[in-house]
């Protein structure tokens, strides 16, 4: 799943790193929870919690055994 993950995530990586911010995964527990820090200008966005739950989630939730993202600051 990791592989999987991580695969995604550099899909959606470069429209992050276009505005100044990226994403680095931290970790995915044994229920399917994603752990994410987002980075640079993303980390201090007042939309970065839209980003991560309408962009990033929608995303990673197509990948089995994903159930949610949270971020980790």
């Amino acid at each position: 799943m990791y592989d999987q993950v991580q695969k995604r995530l550099n899909q959606i990586r470069p429209y992050l790193q276009r505005d100044g911010g990226d994403v680095e995964l931290v970790e995915i527990d044994n229920n399917g929870v994603v752990y994410l820090r987002l980075q640079g200008v993303c980390s201090s966005c007042l939309s970065s919690t839209i980003t991560l739950k309408i962009v990033v989630e929608k995303k990673l939730i197509e990948v089995s055994g994903v159930s949610r993202v949270e971020q980790v600051l």
